[in-house]
């Protein structure tokens, strides 16, 4: 019963991307454990860990380490940021502080104050947040072919996450997805 729901589902056609617009003066620990289109227009400070897509307005002004996958800056920003996938800066970007990215994209007037280390895109799974895998070092754990692997999370049964175009996957996900034997090779 419950597969027939999702066929439905999946034949439904794709909504308009929903973004939560943030317009307030805010201050504490933001976590998003699963994908959300989030934009900061107004003022934050503390802790940013975000999935899915980050977008900091023209007008933030933003005291936080950030941490995401999908990061793009138009306004202020002090504190260290990891983005996972790209992180983009625009011309009236400011940022202060160490920058840890797969990818970057910077347009001519964007100022960066700070260390960059490229991590450098698909080629080794996301750190700082857990223990990640790629494809290949799942299909290892699991003791199934890659194919699988990619079968079962282009299918939506197995919890991951496309990062630059590639699955990465969280160990404790993976492992909580096999206890709950939701696994069926």
């Amino acid at each position: 019963m419950r597969r027939k729901k999702q066929h439905k589902e999946e034949a439904l056609p794709k909504q308009e991307e929903k973004v939560l617009d943030v317009n307030a003066s805010m201050q504490g620990t933001l976590r998003f454990d699963d994908p959300v289109n989030l934009r900061i227009s107004g003022k934050f400070e503390g802790t940013l860990d975000t999935k899915g897509r980050l977008m900091v307005g023209k007008k933030a002004d933003i005291s936080a380490d950030i941490t995401g996958e999908s990061i793009s800056i138009a306004g202020n920003v002090k504190g260290n940021i990891k983005a996972f996938g790209v992180l983009s800066l625009e011309s009236t970007a400011v940022l202060e502080g160490d920058v840890e990215a797969a990818s970057l994209s910077v347009e001519e007037g964007a100022v960066i104050n700070g260390n960059l280390r490229m991590t450098g895109s698909g080629s080794s799974a996301p750190s700082g947040r857990g223990d990640w895998m790629t494809i290949s070092q799942l299909a290892k754990y699991l003791e199934v072919e890659s194919a699988k692997v990619t079968e079962w999370a282009d299918g939506g049964m197995l919890p991951g996450t496309r990062e630059g175009g590639e699955w990465v996957f969280e160990k404790n996900k993976v492992d909580q997805w096999i206890a709950d034997g939701k696994v069926k090779a």
